[in-house]
């Protein structure tokens, strides 16, 4: 592999790491506000799918071997097993599925719109069919917890991160 291509993907993983640190919670769910949605959005948009694979492979096992990783600091297999493991497992899907499909052009539009449709829904399917398998609250229960609240900001993040992969040249 050569030295670019493993450093970008280092950098990546690096700033995944230190964007699950800055979070929030809302008091009515175990889901945190969290940049990691932006940088993750950012790295399916500026890596190769096979790269973002990579990435996202290294960081889930790095929080799941102990490092304080995940969203808040967090880690471990109980963090994956746990009622937001569900998105952890999304984040390879998700971003991958959508490096594959943002295309040649790197326009905002263009990445706005592929960021939105593909990553949004499936990063929830995964957290909510997670969260109810972990905590068994029905379908229409769960989506105001860990789903609803959250949309608008993940819009909000995925124009910031396609804004910014217009921007950044690597």
């Amino acid at each position: 592999m050569e030295a670019r291509r493993l450093t970008k993907m280092a950098l990546l993983t690096a700033l995944l790491c230190v964007s699950a640190w800055i979070s929030f919670p809302l008091p009515f769910s175990p889901a945190m506000v969290t940049a990691l949605t932006l940088v993750a959005t950012l790295t399916g948009l500026l890596l190769s799918p096979k790269d973002t694979l990579i990435v996202f492979i290294v960081y889930v096992l790095l929080g799941t071997v102990g490092l304080p990783v995940f969203v808040g600091g967090t880690s471990g297999l109980g963090k994956l097993l746990g009622p937001t493991g569900g998105f952890i497992f999304s984040w390879p899907v998700a971003y991958t599925l959508l490096s594959i499909c943002k295309g040649k052009s790197r326009s905002f539009l263009s990445y706005s719109w592929r960021s939105i449709v593909i990553t949004i829904p499936v990063v929830y399917i995964f957290g909510v069919a997670g969260f109810m398998i972990v905590t068994g609250t029905p379908f229409w229960a769960s989506l105001p917890i860990v789903m609803l609240p959250y949309i608008p900001g993940d819009i909000v993040k995925c124009l910031v991160a396609s804004w910014l992969a217009t921007k950044i040249k690597i």
